[in-house]
């Protein structure tokens, strides 16, 4: 066995069990370790089958033994987020409503991650439907923060971000609509990516025209992040709105500087919203950074004014066409808060949804133009750091209250109707010691630009 540890990256397991310097079957047993000494109290990975991931490392060992063509994660342990379908595995989506649900196949993003070799040994916890950036549900309970288990791990990929710091997995993929992969990665100190529109296709949909949500990968690093992105991107002939690069245009290495680069950097894009000061803190101090390695940073930010009234309409429009004949049918199986969304959908008018189309189309060419002027667009990930486990949501930032639901994520979901790229970054920690993450944003469809700018800051931040 090498000196690997879970704390190793995921590109040094898979070139260790590829060179047979560890098999699979000890990697498991490294991770199914830290998973017995932490998860009882975190509760990141549900529906844990050790003996089916047992299994799975065997096969994996056996099949390197015969000389079989191997995938880029081969022989990884895996836990697939608990809303995408996997053939064979309870899959709950978080609601008692699902709870011994078992789909027959797996979706697109499970099936490219199964093919690329990893062991599956479960799942990770999410909100019920995913709804929220605070991952609780009445199935498997809380997932606490792996840093200071008193707080939120964010959501609604939270299992997946305190499963991935905490060391029980070594990658992860989550799927982000409002914030939902960006989140839980600055909440646990992690990089999550939120990637441009059509690159990670996803199927099947009930809606392939509806685009709001994506899946994306995460991971501890951004060399490890773009591992996973080059198995989860890609055209597929199901998914008609996938872009056309291959896969491997993504695989590390990435690397990049920051020399000369235009920055516009906004701690809360012109007073659209409330920034906790210790977030405000990090992200001025992030700027700092960059400029620091010789980047042109200026205080700027596009005018996405537009965007609350889009992602509010779209949500709740999405919410209600998938989720609304389920609620319907089970009036009281929902958690209030995501019933309360539902039913907000019901009232909408086709020309709601129409004005939200037309806004996004405004603020797409908003977001162009604003990027023949500047690289890239830095802000908060989360206008706060991680709250208290035993709250739904934040009811109040710096002393002034929250008005709704969903007023503390502006910074996350403003992002999301525009369908530019998005990465969430490790860059800080407040007094207390709780991770801050800023947000790198590029053009729609630079993604690998994207990554080499994310890796240089990633760089730089560990020279300091």
């Amino acid at each position: 066995m090498t000196d690997l540890t879970v704390a190793s990256t995921a590109r040094a397991m898979a070139a260790a069990v590829a060179d047979r310097e560890i098999s699979a079957r000890e990697l498991l047993d490294l991770h199914l370790t830290r998973i017995a000494e932490r998860n009882g109290e975190l509760t990141a990975i549900v529906s844990l089958d050790e003996e089916r991931a047992r299994a799975g490392a065997a096969a994996a060992d056996e099949a390197l033994a015969a000389g079989a063509d191997v995938g880029p994660l081969h022989g990884l342990p895996f836990a697939f987020k608990d809303t995408h379908a996997v053939a064979g595995w309870r899959t709950t989506y978080g609601s008692p409503l699902r709870a011994d649900h078992v789909p027959e196949r797996d979706e697109l993003v499970v099936e490219r991650v199964r093919r690329a070799g990893v062991v599956v040994i479960g799942r990770t916890n999410v909100p019920e439907f995913a709804a929220g950036s605070h991952t609780f549900n009445r199935v498997f309970g809380t997932t606490l923060n792996p840093v200071d288990p008193r707080f939120s791990a964010g959501g609604s990929s939270g299992g997946a971000a305190c499963a991935l710091a905490s060391g029980m997995v070594p990658l992860a993929e989550g799927s982000d609509m409002g914030g939902s992969l960006r989140n839980p990665a600055s909440f646990c100190g992690v990089v999550g990516l939120r990637p441009s529109l059509g690159r990670v296709p996803e199927w099947p949909h009930y809606n392939q025209w509806e685009t709001t949500s994506v899946a994306g990968p995460m991971a501890r690093d951004v060399g490890d992040l773009a591992l996973l992105l080059s198995v989860l991107a890609g055209p597929d002939p199901r998914a008609p709105l996938a872009l056309g690069d291959r896969g491997s245009a993504f695989a590390p290495p990435v690397t990049g500087h920051l020399l000369g680069l235009q920055v516009a950097l906004s701690v809360d894009l012109g007073g659209a919203f409330e920034v906790d000061d210790r977030v405000a803190a990090v992200v001025e101090e992030a700027g700092r950074t960059i400029a620091h390695q010789g980047a042109q940073v200026s205080g700027a930010h596009p005018d996405l004014s537009l965007a609350d009234d889009t992602f509010r309409t779209l949500r709740a429009w999405h919410l209600q066409a998938k989720l609304g004949p389920l609620l319907a049918d089970h009036p009281d199986g929902f958690k209030q808060s995501l019933a309360d969304n539902i039913r907000l959908g019901a009232g909408l008018t086709g020309a709601d949804v129409a004005r939200a189309y037309t806004q996004r189309t405004a603020l797409a060419e908003t977001m162009r133009l604003f990027f023949q002027q500047y690289d890239v667009l830095v802000l908060p990930v989360s206008q706060v750091p991680p709250f208290p486990a035993d709250q739904e949501f934040p009811t109040e930032i710096n002393g002034r209250p929250m008005e709704t639901y969903l007023d503390w994520m502006r910074s996350a979901y403003f992002i999301s109707v525009t369908g530019c790229p998005a990465i969430s970054l490790p860059a800080g920690h407040t007094p207390e010691g709780l991770p801050v993450g800023i947000q790198v944003v590029a053009p729609h469809g630079a993604d690998r630009r994207l990554l080499e700018i994310a890796s240089a800051f990633e760089a730089a931040r560990r020279a300091t």
